[in-house]
């Protein structure tokens, strides 16, 4: 018995004849002098008999690791080649990342080292940036390989999550990392990455090491999700529907045509077939017949009049589980520019939200790179570090002016009445600006102009 036959034996539920005696106990009986085969109803392949296996350290909460691996396939798949796929991850992008990302901090030496390892051209985190936000859109995790230099400078690059084996987490707690194994190693001597630790680096032992950020994942999970995993089955089925729609526009014009006419033998109308063929009416021609031949025209009727209504309820699918309205995928829903304003309000929200995320996700590789230089050179820099993307969308400083003139007119009065404070106007008005403050921190740091007066 081989050993795949064995493991079917112990895992699969073994079938029953109609006797009542299982089907593997009959096959280990020897029949004939003939070495017994194991008989199982199932026929699996090598490669097929371990699908839906799940590792003994896959959280209860993840996909196993063949679905991931396959969700991850078909997602990049899309993004090559499906060209809505395409079109939602560049939105994603340029909306998130937009004009790009500024950093900045109070400390000119820590300023300083900001700035050159945002623009060393190893990094060129300027580009590097729409590649971080499309594999996270893509994929849903985005895993970062640090090394650092003797000068205490920091490289990043991305692993493509697809490469990523295994992830292994603390028994006690999965949200702590430890380490990272990569495929195409070999189980002897496996390609293993450690996760970024502070807490183990010293200035004499820097290594190599992961970080990972995950987008879309469930509680109590370590891998992501894609943006693109919900509307996969929808993606294939509309271009499945315009592939239709093609081959039927195509034959859409096509038609034969029928003479019909009275011939004395098979070899009469065979020469008439062979007439016509030889010389067949062009568009526009003008063709004269007798009244013993007739003529008629055979063209498909596909009655297509739904297709319309059809292919917008695919494409609605689509743009409800992309979170994006029908207009941002070259589908106006409406033609009022008042109901398209409107239908972008939840979009940008979600855009904000992933603004948000990478904003945090770019402070923490700061730091990094800021812990790591001091380690190196043993010049402390400060961890102060001020990062503040560009604004989703150009309509809403116009908005966002608007609102702050006329709170501020309006406070402006009460303010001179005594009825509110400084802090409290200052507040409100930053609010409406859509801005954060610290009202006592404006207020310590202003001039002092009208107090003075």
């Amino acid at each position: 018995m081989t050993i795949l036959n064995r493991l079917k034996a112990l895992f699969l539920p073994i079938p029953s004849t109609a006797q009542g005696t299982p089907r593997a106990l009959e096959a280990e009986a020897p029949q004939s002098g003939i070495d017994s085969v194991l008989s199982v109803s199932l026929s699996e392949s090598e490669s097929e008999f371990l699908v839906g296996a799940v590792s003994l350290n896959t959280p209860d909460f993840d996909r196993d690791q063949y679905s991931r691996e396959e969700l991850q396939q078909q997602c990049l798949d899309a993004w090559r080649l499906n060209p809505l796929a395409r079109r939602i991850t560049e939105i994603t992008s340029q909306y998130v990342v937009g004009g790009g990302f500024t950093i900045s901090s109070p400390d000119k030496p820590t300023n300083a080292f900001l700035k050159d390892f945002w623009s060393h051209r190893f990094n060129h985190l300027d580009t590097r940036l729409i590649e971080i936000c499309d594999e996270l859109t893509r994929s849903g995790n985005l895993f970062i390989l640090l090394s650092t230099d003797a000068g205490g400078m920091t490289y990043l690059r991305t692993i493509p999550a697809s490469l990523i084996h295994e992830i292994h987490t603390k028994e006690s707690d999965i949200e702590q990392e430890e380490s990272y194994t990569l495929k195409g190693s070999s189980d002897l001597d496996p390609l293993v990455y450690p996760a970024y630790r502070p807490e183990t680096e010293c200035f004499d032992n820097l290594p190599h090491a992961v970080v990972h950020y995950a987008i879309n994942k469930p509680a109590g999970a370590v891998w992501g999700e894609s943006d693109l995993a919900p509307i996969l089955k929808w993606l294939s089925r509309y271009s499945a529907f315009l592939d239709d729609r093609v081959r039927l526009n195509r034959y859409r014009n096509a038609f034969l045509y029928i003479v019909k006419s009275q011939y004395a033998n098979e070899t009469t109308r065979r020469a008439r077939q062979t007439q016509l063929a030889a010389n067949p009416p062009t568009p526009g021609s003008i063709l004269v017949t007798d009244q013993s031949e007739e003529w008629e025209v055979l063209s498909p009727k596909l009655e297509s009049d739904d297709a319309e209504r059809d292919g917008l309820a695919l494409k609605k699918m689509i743009a409800s589980g992309a979170g994006l309205p029908l207009h941002f995928l070259a589908k106006p829903e409406s033609s009022t520019r008042s109901t398209a304003e409107a239908s972008g309000g939840p979009t940008y929200r979600k855009f904000q939200q992933r603004q948000q995320f990478l904003t945090w996700l770019i402070k923490d590789l700061l730091k990094i790179a800021l812990a790591r230089y001091s380690l190196v050179t043993g010049h402390r820099l400060s961890d102060e570090i001020e990062v503040h993307p560009s604004d989703l969308s150009g309509r809403d400083n116009v908005a966002l002016a608007m609102a702050g003139s006329n709170i501020a007119s309006s406070f402006e009065t009460l303010y001179n009445l005594g009825a509110v404070s400084q802090e409290e106007f200052i507040r409100v008005l930053y609010r409406f600006i859509g801005e954060e403050c610290d009202p006592q921190q404006i207020v310590s740091a202003g001039t002092g102009v009208r107090n003075a007066m």
